[in-house]
């Protein structure tokens, strides 16, 4: 895609310094840039690039004042790196905006959807579907049987949704995830057999909830799965049967939340986190990366290890831990002239 220098400026409402024909077709970090790019200068330290880029158009803030003579012309905006984004937003909003049904594809005839709808080949539609306006469900996605979706909902190509599952607007799910599957329900009978229960509850996404690509999220054994609006799920992430998460809060890569554990609103949970089922998170808690949560967490604690502790508590614990073979030699050494005297 091609933009020039005054289409951009007016999307970003910006003011222009230089020929506004200039025209872009991609973005550059800009020590990268070269003709025919566009770049941005947000932070300081890379003030020096603008004088040697080679990109086009540069969005600045609107009080820097060049030192010397620039190759490249200026988009002058309040924020240089929150326009950035914005342009990002739009750049893909335009990529993304592909209208129409492909062949083949399987829709069926009791499926209905809004205005704007595109549907991939090889996707699959099933039985009293329902979908809002601008649905774009990309190449060898399934959506199973009374699946509702909002509008402007994005499901990429090879993820799963299956039946019941509820979403919002504005939710975007990425390749490979799967939506609704059957929870890990199994009782063990006189026998010792594991025998399954039925999963007979839904998955419900709210408004503006991302899900990664290969990320997991299993139906309820009753009732419904939650993830409340704004959550952002990072790629290859489990979230079990019955689990509800808060409003806004947002959990990185490889984290696993076993079944019906509450998690509250705008927590922040890093990467590789195991939580156990059956507990409570309470509101804007911090987990460290590769924590082990085991326990109920009050709101706004701050935790790191595996059981994990109050993050400061860990910090001096390990300081401790890291020297303890110095101190078992300390008393080794103490016992031995103990043993001698």
């Amino acid at each position: 895609m091609i933009f020039t220098a005054g289409q951009i400026a007016g999307i970003l409402e910006g003011e222009l310094e230089g020929n506004p024909d200039i025209a872009v077709h991609k973005l550059a970090k800009i020590e990268e840039g070269v003709k025919g790019s566009l770049t941005f200068l947000a932070n300081p330290k890379y003030t020096s690039h603008i004088y040697t880029t080679k990109a086009s158009i540069t969005i600045v803030n609107k009080d820097f004042v060049p030192e010397q003579h620039l190759e490249t012309a200026l988009i002058k905006v309040d924020d240089a790196y929150e326009s950035f984004s914005k342009l990002l937003e739009y750049y893909n909003q335009v990529k993304n905006n592909k209208e129409g049904i492909e062949n083949p594809v399987y829709k069926s005839d009791s499926a209905t959807h809004g205005e704007g709808l595109y549907l991939g080949a090889f996707s699959y539609l099933g039985h009293n579907v329902r979908l809002g306006d601008h649905v774009k469900i990309y190449p060898n996605a399934y959506v199973g049987d009374n699946v509702v979706m909002g509008n402007n909902v994005i499901v990429f190509a090879g993820a799963k949704i299956y039946s019941e599952t509820v979403i919002g607007n504005n939710c975007v799910i990425h390749s490979g995830a799967v939506v609704g599957a059957d929870g890990f329900g199994f009782a063990p009978n006189k026998n010792g057999e594991f025998k399954k229960i039925p999963q007979t509850g839904n998955v419900v996404l709210e408004d503006n909830v991302d899900i990664g690509a290969g990320t997991t999220i299993d139906r309820a054994t009753l009732g419904s799965t939650i993830l409340r609006k704004g959550v952002k799920l990072d790629n290859q992430i489990q979230i079990a049967h019955n689990v509800e998460i808060g409003e806004h809060t947002v959990i990185a890569a490889q984290t696993g939340v076993a079944g019906s554990t509450k998690i509250g609103k705008q927590c922040m949970i890093g990467g590789q986190v195991g939580i156990v089922g059956h507990i409570t998170i309470g509101d804007r808690v911090k987990i460290q990366a590769q924590s082990g949560i085991g326990r109920n967490v009050k709101d706004d604690e701050v935790l790191q290890g595996s059981p994990a502790l109050n993050y400061g508590d860990y910090n001096k614990s390990y300081v401790h831990f890291k020297n303890l073979p110095k101190i078992t030699n300390r008393i080794n050494e103490l016992e031995k002239k103990l043993d001698s005297e």
